[in-house]
């Protein structure tokens, strides 16, 4: 059994938590025994995914917070240190996609939006993540960051949520190197086409890279949480460092 399995109280937070991949990851967690904060910027869409949690929602709390704001973040990681002592898991899910245009016409604040978000709300996050699995006991904890095919390949005018992406896997891989020494394993699952509100537009139709506008195969977002259930199952000794899921039938290998 792993050490994660026989802890009895597994502490997770998932931001990005009230809807597509973090709700399903969330309820994935619950389901699995987890006690999950669930951290995301609307309470209402929050206490929903509690809702829908059934009788697993009694480990369940919603809190809102703007990943982008330090100091926010930091006091929901204070909150978690007052009512349950530890961190057991970060899932970093908070992002944002940009509109799909060229270079030449993105908006600065769009650029920014998408870095503060998808970037530096990560960073924010696993910086307090850090702080808290250092010195807590057991030591050490789990993180795994929310990257993206377009953290590999991107698509057709997206060069905000490519650019941070790729940023991503290198937080990714600064952050597994420095955090060994803690017990800190940190991993990223790169997601393509999962089935969400956020992805219905794929089912209709998307750029390509000729040129051409293309219907795109999806997956069930299931698949997503139960690889994230996976990850964080695993003993600190083990760590899934990239792990790449995506719909079978989508345009990636080859792409373009």
């Amino acid at each position: 059994m792993s050490d994660a399995s026989s802890s009895p109280s597994r502490i997770a937070l998932v931001t990005g938590a009230g809807s597509g991949i973090g709700r399903a990851c969330a309820l994935g967690l619950l389901a699995d025994g987890w006690t999950v904060v669930l951290s995301g910027r609307r309470m209402e869409a929050l206490q929903s995914v509690v809702a829908d949690a059934g009788a697993a929602g009694e480990r369940a709390w919603a809190a809102p917070c703007d990943v982008t704001d330090a100091d926010a973040v930091a006091q929901l990681f204070n909150q978690i240190r007052d009512r349950h002592g530890r961190l057991d898991l970060l899932f970093n899910n908070a992002g944002v996609f940009t509109a799909g245009v060229p270079i030449d016409e993105l908006p600065v604040s769009a650029w920014r939006s998408a870095v503060d978000t998808n970037l530096t709300g990560a960073f924010l996050c696993t910086r307090e993540a850090f702080r808290l699995m250092k010195t807590q006991s057991p030591r050490g904890g789990r993180i795994i960051n929310n990257g993206s095919i377009s953290a590999h390949t991107p698509r057709p005018n997206s060069v905000a949520y490519t650019a941070t992406k790729h940023a991503m896997s290198g937080l990714t891989k600064s952050c597994a190197l420095d955090g060994r020494a803690f017990d800190i394993a940190v991993g990223q699952i790169d997601i393509g086409n999962a089935a969400t509100d956020m992805t219905t537009a794929m089912a209709q139709g998307m750029p390509q890279a000729d040129g051409s506008r293309r219907a795109e195969a999806r997956m069930d977002v299931q698949h997503v949480a139960d690889t994230v259930v996976h990850m964080a199952s695993l003993p600190l000794s083990a760590n899934v460092l990239f792990t790449t899921i995506l719909a079978t039938g989508m345009p990636f290998v080859g792409r373009g």
